[in-house]
């Protein structure tokens, strides 16, 4: 098989599930791109007892009503939902303006997004000298296909990290700053990404590096990307700063209506469900003991291990912040699982970068059991 062809077909068989579970969301409605959004009456026509809809829905209301002040009474909570202003503006651009468009470029964007974010995944594997297939981990995760026919944001935001590693181990720091920094204002859980490159690239740990192999770090310059990753840090500062003036509040937290927040305690929020329900706690640990719960501890083990031994790659980083952040998602995450995969993207992600990084066979292969979480959608 050609390089091109083991580049190509794992994005391709990807964007093809993918426009799949599209398809299968928009025939019910006479192939109506709208309907991937899954617009509720409660924020579309401000019907307090209404539908409620999905996540979606406030990417397309950004997209077709882009200013802060109209749109925010069609947002459960405005500064959250307008703070991913990445992907509903993309969308608005393609479209030209163009309402009846928007649904479509939404798609197209996601599509398109998790087609570059395998090959990105595929292309590290080639580098690596390790079989393309294993980027199927990330390409056809349920949060990435369950994105697309949604038109929800973890695509564009993962495909965004990916592409940034991509021109990072290439050497491309500057290029690798832009994608990083973009990922930021498309989800906001991207930070534990930027932040492991922050601080795998600052100068403590360089010094760290050059203390263990001088010979590899005869420069004390600062690696190009850096400043622009503080750079791309402060703008979304400014963003979050503007977003408390204009709404009232910052835009991070914990979710949208409903939310509860994040637990102190690690699992907890998980835990909660068996208080409330012990059968369904019990089946949560059937499905996302093996796809979740062993991945997080799994990270958690190996990255901290790596730390000790003085090892802090980006990759590394990468892997402990996005696999301790999940320790505390909030109960109101727990309690959904689509909502529980979305908030996973990151660390199946982190664990595909790492194990390419180390070049460690086992985890790629186990990675791809996580497509049966694809029966998810299904079910939905």
């Amino acid at each position: 098989m050609s390089a091109r062809l083991r580049l190509i077909w794992p994005p391709l068989l990807a964007m093809l599930v993918a426009l799949c579970f599209a398809a299968w969301r928009m025939a019910p409605s006479g192939w109506d791109a709208r309907a991937l959004a899954q617009v509720g009456t409660r924020y579309a026509e401000l019907l307090p007892e209404g539908t409620e809809g999905y996540d979606g829905q406030f990417a397309y209301f950004i997209a077709t009503t882009p200013d802060p002040q109209s749109v925010a009474s069609h947002l459960d909570v405005p500064a959250y939902r307008y703070q991913r202003i990445l992907y509903p503006l993309l969308a608005r651009l393609l479209a030209a303006g163009r309402a009846e468009a928007i649904p479509w470029t939404l798609l197209l964007i996601n599509l398109a997004a998790l087609g570059l974010g395998t090959w990105a995944v595929a292309a590290l594997l080639e580098e690596a000298g390790l079989w393309t297939g294993y980027a199927l981990g990330f390409g056809l995760w349920v949060g990435m296909i369950g994105g697309v026919g949604l038109d929800l944001t973890e695509p564009l935001a993962y495909a965004l990290v990916a592409l940034g590693w991509v021109a990072r181990r290439r050497g491309r720091g500057v290029l690798a700053a832009v994608f990083f920094g973009l990922a930021l204002f498309a989800k906001e859980t991207t930070l534990l990404f930027w932040g492991a490159v922050v601080a795998s690239d600052s100068g403590v740990f360089l010094a760290v590096r050059r203390t263990r192999a001088r010979s590899e770090s005869g420069s004390n310059s600062v690696p190009p990307g850096f400043l622009v990753n503080l750079f791309a840090g402060g703008a979304f500062l400014v963003w979050q700063l503007t977003l408390w003036r204009v709404f009232g509040r910052p835009g991070l937290g914990s979710g949208g209506a409903m939310a509860t927040p994040f637990e102190p305690i690690p699992f907890m929020g998980l835990w909660r469900i068996g208080q409330v329900k012990p059968e369904a706690l019990l089946l949560f640990l059937v499905i996302f003991g093996p796809t979740v719960l062993f991945p997080i501890l799994w990270a958690l083990v190996i990255s901290v291990r790596d730390l000790a031994r003085r090892r802090w790659e980006g990759e590394t980083l990468a892997l402990l912040l996005n696999a301790g952040a999940l320790l505390f998602l909030p109960f109101s995450t727990f309690r959904e699982p689509l909502g529980l995969v979305r908030a996973a993207t990151g660390l199946v992600l982190a664990v595909l970068l790492y194990a390419v990084r180390n070049r460690l066979r086992r985890p790629l292969n186990y990675s791809l059991f996580w497509i049966a979480l694809l029966a998810l959608l299904v079910a939905r």
